[in-house]
């Protein structure tokens, strides 16, 4: 791997494994900086000289404690859903980190799309295209983006995406999501580590999601849980296979036409390995799995380089995240097919504790 996105890859990495001694020390002294901005940050808000403002209608953030993701999109989108069965019309906000564009933005406005993936961000832009009849707006200031969602579009709730650390708008439900699967990375602030903010940051969740993992990953959180916030459900999920198709034909199949095929896969996602497993899990033989950074927007020369590797792996062809299809952008591939994986999230305990929590923030 090379060029200069592989360093990023290599620091997340180097984030989930463990930093060397001698780079340890130096990022030390920059994450005492960043903690004390933090610290100085909720003194602010604690004092009132920064203030969280309200919309006149329920707000519900999902966000996370690490950088990269934990499956807050997949997340938002089954935010989005309990509030329809629940008879709301929801919104859907977002930054639209990635975005080539400043400023509010419409990505959907119920009716259909209005931008493209630049100028939305690949996240929201996904999030649309899975939401037919939903209002999506980006926009860096999410009071804003929140208040043109609810003057334009007459919607009565609002979801925010990767919001945990946003604090302009005043939120009624906290959703956290944490990964089942080394939750905490190293362990250690940023630069040192990958957390955004302490763990101890999880006495603001009001609710709390463990995403894939096993038994010791989870009792892990629930324990972290238990110690800063005992009063907050912990609930758990993974990823389900949805469909899957081809770049160049794309008529939904079933997850099964993947297995038997041996694939190379690739991803510019915050987690490529749980990607792996599911792939794998389908029953494909994984030629390999090929990294690239969250949010990374393809060019031909990268797919070009995956043909070569996926012809040296003996590979009929590629696999990658639906995530990523949206940022392939022009750079197709005819020399070999490119599969893309949609997946959702579904919880595996605590349906009933997820379902109060939104039915509490509508009565609220």
């Amino acid at each position: 791997m090379s060029g200069p996105w592989s360093v990023r890859v290599r620091v997340r990495q180097a984030w989930e494994q463990g930093v060397p001694p001698a780079v340890a020390v130096g990022l030390s002294a920059v994450t005492v900086g960043y903690r004390g901005l933090l610290e100085v940050r909720e003194r602010l808000y604690g004092w009132g000289v920064l203030r969280s403002r309200r919309l006149p209608c329920p707000v519900v953030s999902i966000g996370n404690l690490t950088l990269g993701g934990s499956g807050k999109t997949p997340a938002a989108l089954l935010a989005v859903k309990t509030l329809q069965e629940l008879g709301v019309l929801p919104g859907m906000v977002s930054r639209g980190y990635g975005r080539r564009s400043r400023g509010i933005q419409v990505v959907a406005d119920g009716r259909g799309l209005r931008t493209d993936p630049q100028g939305a961000g690949d996240e929201p832009f996904l999030l649309a295209c899975r939401l037919p009849g939903v209002p999506v707006v980006v926009g860096e200031n999410r009071y804003e983006a929140g208040r043109y969602c609810l003057e334009n579009f007459g919607v009565g709730a609002l979801v925010l995406d990767d919001a945990f650390q946003h604090r302009t708008l005043e939120k009624d439900l906290e959703v956290v999501l944490v990964a089942g699967q080394s939750p905490w990375g190293n362990g250690h602030l940023f630069p040192r580590g990958p957390l955004r903010e302490p763990v101890s940051a999880l006495g603001r969740a009001h609710l709390v999601v463990v995403v894939g993992g096993d038994a010791e990953g989870r009792a892990r959180v629930e324990e972290a849980v238990g110690r800063h916030n005992p009063k907050a459900p912990v609930v758990a999920a993974d990823y389900q296979p949805l469909e899957c198709w081809q770049v160049r034909d794309t008529t939904p199949r079933a997850p099964d036409a993947l297995k038997g095929r041996r694939l190379l896969g690739f991803a510019g996602i915050a987690r490529p390995g749980s990607f792996g497993r599911t792939v794998e899990r389908l029953g494909v033989s994984l030629a390999g799995l090929v990294e690239f950074p969250d949010h990374h927007w393809y060019e031909p020369e990268d797919l070009a380089g995956l043909a070569r590797q996926a012809g040296s792996a003996g590979a009929e062809g590629l696999v990658t995240t639906e995530k990523d299809y949206v940022r392939l952008s022009a750079a197709a591939l005819d020399a070999l097919p490119i599969w893309i994986l949609s997946v959702r999230l579904e919880l595996t305990r605590g349906h009933a504790q997820w379902r109060t929590a939104f039915e509490g923030v509508l009565r609220r």
